[in-house]
């Protein structure tokens, strides 16, 4: 007797109608009795050879159908822990090699140097020697950051390199990786020189020091270069980044006044017409934004600790929220009480964004449609844009 895989789980895991969870099973597989998994149509030969070993990807195994209803599923799921159902979109699926930014680990073993990502469940570096996620821009880096972290990393010191693609090329942030003498210096300048670096900087601890930069560092969004910051924050892909774009458009419409909150370097504020206000509790990034775009009102604001009240809200048509994993809580709960007509909610957790739609459909507000982005390939982490508007009627604890 045999079961079939019907679905994923949030980890990964294929699971039968019974419950019982399988390790690498597509949707479609059948486990045998005597654990022997029977491959299906959605059953696909990992490309990578360090797949499942290295803890980058979790999905290798499934073609590209069973992962888009993956990512629908994780939101449904989600949803429906909260009572809450709506249009899920045909899901973005961001392709292989297209991730722009990665944050590698390495170490010196004897003369040599292991550079890549932990393996699953471990500390231990998988030595990265293939990758179909990254950009061939990164992947082209890789020996020789090896050939320079062997000279200046310490045997058995674990470094953090952190490489972003730019305007200007690659942005490298090294962690833990010291320039102690001439020699050391005279390394890191060739090695940005050789390899075309848009800028090279150290951070041991006290703040990012850069020590190459031929040309300001820039990253180009809706048409607009902004500053870019030591380890600012860019969307997973190019690709992923314009289909989220296009969703708030499609949310906010042809608004004429729109607030950005928890707005980062103005991914979606500079896509937007008219008047908007973008709110940012890091520094250099509302810094950046507002360099970059004086049109914008830019403000300097920890949105957990000050969310915008009604009042504050109220001047604005459309509201645009993409907060960290942890979800808008503080914010959403001045939301439920402003007069703002319609919210594109972009999120990078389902569960609380979840939470979060609950209190917003219990305010008054109605959940239109979630589109689905898969920007981190054959990884079980889930991005969406979700479309809210006004049920009709004035907006709880008002007087209307």
């Amino acid at each position: 007797m045999a079961e079939e895989i019907i679905r994923i789980a949030a980890r990964g895991d294929g699971v039968t109608q019974s419950g019982r969870h399988v390790a690498f099973a597509a949707p479609g597989d059948r486990i045998h009795d005597d654990g022997t998994l029977e491959h299906g149509p959605h059953h696909q030969a990992p490309p990578c050879r360090h797949f499942p070993e290295c803890g980058g990807c979790q999905l290798q195994h499934v073609n590209d159908a069973a992962y888009r209803n993956y990512l629908a599923s994780r939101i449904q799921t989600a949803l429906a822990q909260h009572d809450l159902v709506t249009d899920i979109r045909e899901p973005h699926l961001s392709p292989p090699n297209s991730r722009r930014r990665a944050t590698l680990r390495a170490l010196k073993v004897g003369q040599g140097v292991l550079l890549g990502f932990n393996a699953a469940k471990s500390h231990r570096i998988v030595d990265m020697r293939e990758n179909h996620i990254l950009r061939r821009e990164l992947l082209a880096l890789l020996e020789p950051l090896r050939r320079l972290l062997a000279e200046l990393l310490q045997p058995k010191r674990t470094a953090e390199v952190q490489l972003t693609l730019i305007d200007q090329g690659v942005d490298v942030l090294f962690k833990n990786v010291a320039a102690d003498g001439l020699q050391s210096i005279e390394a890191l300048s060739a090695f940005a020189e050789d390899q075309g670096i848009a800028r090279l900087s150290l951070d041991n601890g006290l703040g990012p020091e850069t020590m190459f930069e031929p040309n300001p560092a820039t990253i180009e969004m809706s048409g607009v270069r902004v500053p870019f910051p030591h380890g600012g924050f860019l969307q997973a892909t190019a690709d992923g980044e314009a289909a989220l774009v296009a969703a708030v458009r499609d949310i906010v419409a042809d608004t004429n006044s729109a607030a950005d909150l928890f707005a980062g370097l103005g991914t979606f504020a500079l896509a937007l017409p008219g008047h908007v206000y973008a709110a940012e509790a890091g520094r250099d990034a509302a810094l950046a934004l507002k360099r970059a775009a004086p049109r914008i009102a830019v403000d300097h604001r920890d949105l957990y600790r000050r969310p915008l009240d009604p009042s504050e809200l109220n001047r604005f048509a459309a509201v645009i929220l993409d907060p960290p994993r942890s979800g808008a809580a503080e914010q959403v709960a001045a939301l439920v009480s402003s007069s703002v007509e319609r919210i594109a909610y972009v999120s990078c957790n389902p569960a609380t964004f979840a939470r979060d739609a609950r209190t917003l459909v219990d305010g008054g507000y109605r959940l239109e449609w979630i589109k689905p982005v898969g920007q981190f390939r054959w990884s079980t982490h889930v991005e969406l844009a979700a479309a809210f508007s006004r049920a009709g009627g004035s907006p709880r604890g008002s007087s209307g």
